[in-house]
């Protein structure tokens, strides 16, 4: 689709994820306006961010776009990245967004009844604005990087493709996300030689019970609780659980790469002469990440026991591997370490937003999208609403909440917005 730049819109959406997509589809559906602002390329993250053997860790079952549902004939499998890439093409292809590719907003300000918007194309006006742009901007880096000797290759998970294109040696992966632990494990699998820094991440069961274990949280309604019920606000910040999707699925056990060889630590405190320096919190990083693996699956076991289910028995996962001490320290030069990938997750950038919709933690206040501001809502970010928030499960749901509430302030509001539009 080919766009010139109008100097006025009902609405604007900032990103051009699936988040953004997903309000488009909703805002051409009630008829309303609009543009949608892409920094990169639509689906750039998928396309350029992801290693080679990157897969779903959830079954495909769950991904549904706005009227997008996976369209395969494997819905307990786990699509690979070219897989992935050509579903989100067919949804793009589907929404067919009107969207400015290479346009980055550097300002979002409210001027009397309007939103004003500087980007690299112009600036526009607009009733309303939807910021979809995620928590995943920029990768999060330590500054403790800079102290890595200077011949040791640095990259964030963002730049890693395969083994292949790191130099021969050992590699330390800093960070037990899911990122982290599944190119450890690509990195295990290839035969090199992984250092794993671990963190605070919790772990899941692939299958359990003979089901796949995000079959059983369906069934159960885990994926229907909200952020409103109790205890469930911290969710924002929570790591997610790291397993892996990878040849049709499997658990991902730090112990058990650890009897294979693979060197485990605990929270890295730091660099300093060559060395990298680590919290004695290797045992309780494994612990922690095994007992809500146990925890999962004991909330599948009353789920079983109460609706009187035939399956498999239950069990309990007994540790394979208990470190003998804490390593305090690793020196890089001494054990072959030609390269460190940073598994640290990424910042957001809200820098060109001039609004006063922020908690102190650099957050959105919001309920479900909708924010304090008339006519400003967010997008796509973790447990926005629920667990699917930021994911192809339910980032569709909250993109129609949204604009139905877009929709509705629109219509009230438009005797005043259209006389500020034409002023």
């Amino acid at each position: 689709m080919t766009l010139s730049l109008k100097p006025h819109y009902s609405a604007v959406v900032i990103g051009g994820g699936q988040a953004g997509l997903s309000a488009s589809h909703y805002l051409t559906k009630y008829g309303i306006d609009h543009v949608v602002f892409e920094k990169k390329t639509v689906a750039h993250k998928w396309k350029n961010e992801r290693w080679d053997a990157f897969c779903l860790v959830t079954p495909n079952w769950q991904c549904q776009l706005p009227d997008h549902p996976y369209d395969g004939d494997d819905p307990h499998g786990f699509m690979v990245k070219d897989e992935i890439i050509a579903y989100v093409d067919r949804f793009v292809k589907k929404v067919n967004a009107p969207v400015l590719e290479g346009t980055s907003v550097t300002s979002l300000e409210k001027v009397g009844d309007l939103f004003r918007l500087s980007t690299s194309a112009g600036a526009v006006t607009a009733d309303s604005v939807i910021i979809a742009t995620s928590l995943y901007s920029a990768p999060a880096i330590p500054r403790a990087a800079e102290r890595i000797p200077d011949d040791i290759l640095q990259i964030h998970t963002a730049d890693y493709r395969n083994p292949g294109q790191l130099p021969e040696g050992a590699v330390v992966v800093v960070g037990s996300g899911q990122s982290g632990c599944q190119i450890a494990e690509d990195l295990h699998l290839a035969g090199r030689k992984v250092h794993m820094v671990t963190g605070n991440a919790p772990r899941c069961a692939r299958f359990y019970r003979g089901r796949d274990v995000v079959d059983w949280l369906a069934d159960v309604g885990q994926y229907d609780i909200t952020v409103e019920h109790d205890g469930m606000t911290k969710k924002k910040h929570d790591t997610n659980h790291y397993l892996t999707g990878r040849d049709g699925g499997r658990d991902i056990d730090l112990r058990k790469f650890a009897l294979e060889g693979m060197s485990l630590y605990g929270r890295m405190d730091g660099v300093s002469g060559g060395r990298m320096i680590f919290e004695a919190n290797l045992k309780s990083n494994l612990d922690n990440a095994d007992r809500v693996f146990n925890g999962i699956n004991a909330l599948i076991d009353r789920h079983i026991a109460e609706k009187g289910i035939d399956a498999p028995p239950a069990s309990v996962y007994a540790p394979l591997w208990e470190p003998e001490s804490e390593p305090a320290e690793l020196d890089l030069k001494a054990e072959g370490v030609t390269s460190v990938i940073w598994a640290t997750g990424f910042l957001p950038d809200w820098s060109f937003v001039g609004l006063p919709i922020f908690d102190g933690t650099g957050y959105p206040v919001q309920r479900r999208g909708v924010t304090g501001i008339d006519g400003v809502y967010v997008l796509g970010l973790p447990w926005l609403w629920t667990w699917g928030s930021g994911r192809f499960l339910a980032v569709g749901k909250d993109a129609e909440h949204v604009v139905d509430h877009l929709a509705s302030h629109l219509e009230a509001a438009r005797p005043v917005l259209k006389q500020a539009a034409s002023a």
